[in-house]
């Protein structure tokens, strides 16, 4: 089976606060493995299918070096291209023994013993958010702003060593890069932001804290082989995926449990259900659909499809999530799915290194909102909620609430 190209161009812009692009189902159900063209040029093999996007993020015959020649990078414009090759790769970017080392380096920031010393800080932190929402008793009072952007954005900084003061700085470069919007605006953000981190790693390395950055930077002297620009790049891609993809869900996940009262219900009655909501509501959202793109570097067959050496695929992330074959009904949201073998955080060698993190800013806030909260209610119709169309990470823009 070789494929035909659809009559698709990606990346397709979503049209619903809460569903896929309807071109996902069509898709997925002409084949789980399509070829699609590229907003840029040329085309690419989508993958659709649950089975078939674990299939692909699981094979090593699929290299993740955005540098290659034929790399997929289909929301990126030629000149961010060379930007982002003219730098060291991202751990994200890197492929077998290369990975591994990079990612057993930094992996035990990561433990469970780590992440749960970080709980009571995390509480306190949300805490202090709530109470400033609750004390200004401004009504409508925008949730993005007060509670979905600050906390990871205060979480990050204290991870990695990153004054808070600085946080405004670093939120609207995450934003603009995460835009399709402004190719130039990406540029910029991109050069300013690793700017900023080249300064904040070097000021680590003469006057180290108790932080991650300044954790490694030790690391790395002990070991005898210092790596300014690694660090640097280890930044960059913690402080962009932590921030902007927890924000968002925060924000999404508030609107999804607000529009499904019963499954509200459900968590408030029982909080020891709310793990398996965020594993659900991190499936039906799916804020980052796109971003794993690949190139085969061999002929690989995958769900009978030959894919040929040199060729670039797309998984849907978002698709393989709302796949049939795999999630009963998965357009119902349902908390008590037990969802927790989704995608939303890859698959694979690849998958997410701060998910664990991520799900338990997203368990103590949505917790704590609504025990605090508990007359917490949209202060406008969940149609018109003003969401992100054309973004890399999905999202909302406002998500304006009362009680």
């Amino acid at each position: 089976m070789t494929g035909n190209v659809a009559e698709l161009e990606v990346p397709v812009g979503r049209s619903c606060p809460f569903a896929p692009p309807a071109d996902y189902e069509r898709l997925r159900e002409q084949a789980p493995i399509n070829k699609v063209r590229l907003a840029g040029g040329g085309e690419a093999w989508w993958v659709s299918g649950y089975e078939e996007a674990r299939a692909v993020l699981a094979d090593g015959r699929f290299s993740s070096d955005k540098r290659k020649d034929g790399f997929p990078l289909y929301t990126l414009d030629a000149a961010t291209l060379r930007q982002l090759r003219s730098q060291p790769p991202l751990m994200l970017g890197m492929d077998g023994a290369e990975h591994s080392a990079a990612r057993r380096r930094v992996i035990g920031e990561f433990t469970v013993k780590r992440l749960a010393a970080l709980r009571p800080r995390i509480q306190d932190i949300v805490d202090h958010f709530i109470d400033d929402l609750l004390a200004a008793d401004r009504r409508p009072a925008d949730l993005v702003q007060a509670l979905s952007l600050p906390v990871p954005s205060l979480v990050i900084c204290e991870l990695l060593g990153v004054p808070y003061a600085d946080h405004d700085f670093f939120q609207s470069r995450t934003t603009m890069m995460v835009s399709r919007t402004s190719a130039e605006g990406r540029r910029q953000a991109f050069a300013e932001l690793r700017a900023y981190l080249d300064d904040l790693v070097t000021r680590k390395e003469s006057e180290p804290g108790d932080d991650l950055l300044s954790r490694q930077t030790a690391r790395q002297r002990q070991e005898g082989a210092p790596d300014h620009a690694g660090l640097v790049s280890l930044a960059f891609l913690l402080l962009t995926a932590g921030h902007e993809t927890t924000a968002n869900m925060i924000s999404l996940g508030v609107a999804g449990l607000l529009t499904h009262p019963e499954q509200l219900a459900a968590i408030r009655a029982d909080p020891s259900r709310t793990p398996m909501a965020v594993e659900e509501l991190l499936r039906y959202f799916t804020i980052a659909d796109g971003v794993t793109s690949r190139l085969a570097t061999e002929d690989v067959e995958i769900g009978g499809v030959r894919i040929r050496a040199g060729e670039g695929v797309i998984v849907s992330m978002l698709s393989a999530n709302w796949d049939p074959a795999a999630f009963q009904d998965p357009g119902e949201l349902d908390v008590g799915r037990g969802a927790r073998h989704h995608v939303a955080f890859g698959f694979g060698p690849h998958q997410c290194l701060g998910q664990n993190l991520a799900r338990m800013e997203l368990q103590i806030v949505f917790d704590t909102l609504f025990r605090r909260v508990p007359t917490l209610r949209l202060a406008a119709p969940a149609e018109d909620l003003p969401y992100k169309t054309d973004a890399v990470i999905y999202g909302l823009h406002e998500l304006p609430v009362t009680w």
